[in-house]
């Protein structure tokens, strides 16, 4: 199964987003006369479609507990995102107005500590995963978040957060990950 990623255009976005996504929520995804919104349901999908390679754990205990951590990034971690990432990046580089720094501020002194106290407690040393021997999208979900809390410049302090700081890490050291943080890095440069 080969997928297209498109970025989407702004402020408005293309007509095959809105027709698979509504409510305007990312991601979208476009499948011949199917599609969907919501990481949640996509890879629900896609699983389904192709359930090899896996992307959810088989076991019960480790599904369940991706499942979870997807949600946890998708709705808890998201939160700081938006706060940080849509006021400091996407409002002064994308729509050139200024964002609310006041609330990104709220953001990273307020919504982020509690996750990363929460994370700090559940995350494996660097290089292992969230759930099950091998990386799924749980680890992705989380990691993917921390991409854009350093694009937004949110102080983690490593001395608080040890193992949190050393696992995110790991996670996007990878060359899946590497290779996509050095291309947004470029874009958000230009």
């Amino acid at each position: 199964m080969a997928l297209t990623n498109v970025q989407i255009e702004r402020p408005n976005p293309q007509a095959e987003f809105l027709r698979a996504s509504p409510m305007r929520k990312m991601p979208a995804l476009v499948d011949g006369d199917f599609s969907i919104a919501d990481s949640t349901a996509i890879i629900t999908y896609l699983e389904c479609k192709q359930p090899s390679p896996a992307m959810l754990p088989s076991a019960a205990a480790p599904r369940a507990k991706a499942i979870w951590f997807e949600e946890f990034a998708d709705t808890l971690l998201s939160v700081v995102v938006f706060k940080a990432f849509f006021n400091r990046i996407i409002m002064p580089k994308f729509f050139k107005q200024s964002g609310n720094e006041a609330l990104a501020v709220e953001g990273e002194t307020k919504a982020l500590p509690p996750l990363l106290e929460y994370l700090e407690t559940v995350v494996p040393e660097p290089g292992r995963y969230l759930a099950g021997t091998s990386i799924s999208v749980l680890d992705i979900a989380v990691a993917s978040m921390f991409v854009n809390y350093q694009h937004a410049q949110l102080a983690i302090d490593r001395a608080w957060y040890p193992k949190t700081v050393a696992w995110v890490g790991s996670m996007l050291a990878r060359p899946s990950f590497a290779k996509l943080i050095a291309a947004e890095k470029q874009i958000l440069a230009a």
